[in-house]
């Protein structure tokens, strides 16, 4: 089976949401015009508790793009964003839920991050994600959402790690780019892992 993978189509990472991405709502429509084509359709949600190790806010003196070591890992500081049952946290409102058959949370954990939707930064703690599409015998997923060059890479590079082939759309995305080429390098990352990048145009057509 086919899945397509929505990545934190969250208010928060839209314009102005707490961590906006750049042009972040863009990807909303090349969501809802893929989603009809896969018979299954899931989605990841960043839902942090307010202690959250990875916001800026609970390290004092330090501020969002500075890095810190967190569970062991280096962890960049962002915003507060994406509170568990804070408006932030809401998928978009314009986003179609009708076809998303099951939602994975991540981030849950204060004392260290999840970037992908199948894993903990550590890889310690699975959030399911894997699990489910194995028992839906999955062979391949298509990815996007938000952000290019965190959650969107790590979960495509996770995907491909489960013998899952793995396709990013890269207008289907938009990146942070805390440094100048971190989007480039995330579609380079991708495809060396093995995956395929396309245009949703290329899918659609």
């Amino acid at each position: 089976m086919r899945a397509l993978i929505l990545v934190d189509i969250q208010n928060d990472f839209l314009p102005g949401g707490a961590l906006a991405v750049p042009e972040g709502d863009r990807v909303i429509a090349v969501a809802n015009a893929l989603m009809p084509m896969f018979p299954l359709v899931v989605a990841t949600q960043d839902w942090h508790p307010p202690d959250h190790g990875s916001f800026a806010a609970n390290h004092p003196g330090r501020s969002p793009g500075e890095v810190v070591t967190l569970a062991g890992l280096q962890q960049v500081l962002w915003p507060t964003h994406c509170v568990q049952g804070t408006r932030g946290a809401e998928f978009a409102r314009t986003l179609q839920q009708g076809p998303v058959a099951q939602i994975f949370v991540k981030g849950v954990d204060p004392e260290v991050d999840s970037y992908s939707g199948f894993f903990d930064n550590g890889r310690r703690r699975s959030t399911g994600l894997g699990e489910y599409l194995r028992a839906h015998e999955v062979r391949e997923a298509v990815v996007l959402g938000l952000a290019t060059d965190y959650c969107v890479k790590f979960t495509a590079l996770d995907a491909l790690s489960l013998g899952i082939a793995t396709t990013l759309v890269e207008d289907g995305c938009r990146g942070v780019e805390l440094r100048p080429g971190d989007v480039a390098a995330a579609l380079t990352e991708v495809r060396a892992a093995g995956g395929a990048v396309r245009r949703s145009a290329d899918l659609l057509g």
